[in-house]
């Protein structure tokens, strides 16, 4: 990973080998869907199969941090390894490919490295506090990255609607009417660890969610902050780790804090 930090690698390859775990599978078919607890919330034998890769590394290489996965819980992610190993598992099960693997370093509340490979586009974005935001394409050198800096009139925003939690629908509806005039264009892809990435990327210039999880949110929170994006919740705060969360260029973040407030 040339100059990057070891703990910006072991991310980038524990996220490697939970992706190549969801690629095969994906590849042969291999799906095995059951329900979780909430309506709409699914996990798959890929999901357990990749995140048991991810620890495995984890434990071996982590630093002797800890782990808290998606499907497995773990200790306190305030001080932990966070990790998604299957991000859009519904996209998964249906064969739509934009799916994502995420694995972020979180120190006393707070994302300091981490890593979001995308299984079936050859995609990888990692990042380290005060390191910058890299893309590797198909295993090339690591290239820097920088959100946009389209004007919000201009901008494609990315977002994921709250289906589990209908009871914020009404919250949400109110942002996504305001952001259809206030932007160009809207487009959730289903994945939010790889719309967070495409922002820190440029390829979208911003994101609003609610009710995410930490493992979704935060190494794709850190790619946009260290690419020279803006990531608050949704009352402007620090607190997006929490899964409120609201991102893209100085401008659009702006223009989406208008639309939240």
């Amino acid at each position: 990973m040339g100059s990057l930090s070891r703990e910006v690698s072991v991310a980038a390859r524990a996220a490697s080998l939970g992706a190549e775990a969801v690629r095969e599978a994906g590849l042969h078919g291999e799906v095995g869907v059951r329900d979780k607890a909430l309506p709409g919330d699914y996990v798959t034998e890929v999901d357990l199969a990749a995140e048991q890769a991810i620890v495995t590394f984890l434990e071996a290489e982590g630093g002797g941090v800890g782990v808290h996965g998606e499907e497995r819980g773990g200790v306190d992610i305030a001080d932990a390894w966070v990790v998604d190993p299957l991000d859009g598992t519904t996209n998964f099960a249906h064969g739509f490919w934009a799916v994502g693997v995420s694995v972020a370093l979180v120190r006393e509340g707070r994302p300091v490295a981490g890593a979001v490979c995308a299984p079936f586009l050859g995609e990888m974005w990692v990042a380290g506090r005060g390191e910058g935001t890299w893309a590797m394409h198909d295993g090339q050198e690591p290239v820097a990255v920088a959100v946009s800096d389209r004007d919000p009139a201009r901008a494609v925003v990315g977002t994921g609607f709250p289906f589990r939690r209908k009871e914020l629908l009404d919250r949400y509806l109110r942002a996504f009417e305001g952001a259809l005039t206030a932007f160009e264009d809207l487009r959730r892809p289903g994945a939010a660890a790889l719309d967070l990435a495409w922002v820190a990327a440029g390829v979208f210039d911003g994101f609003f969610e609610l009710a995410l999880a930490p493992w979704d949110v935060a190494a794709g929170g850190l790619l946009i902050e260290e690419a020279g994006g803006v990531v608050t919740d949704w009352a402007g705060g620090d607190g997006w780790l929490g899964g409120d969360i609201l991102a893209g260029n100085r401008e659009v973040h702006a223009a989406l804090r208008t639309l939240t407030g």
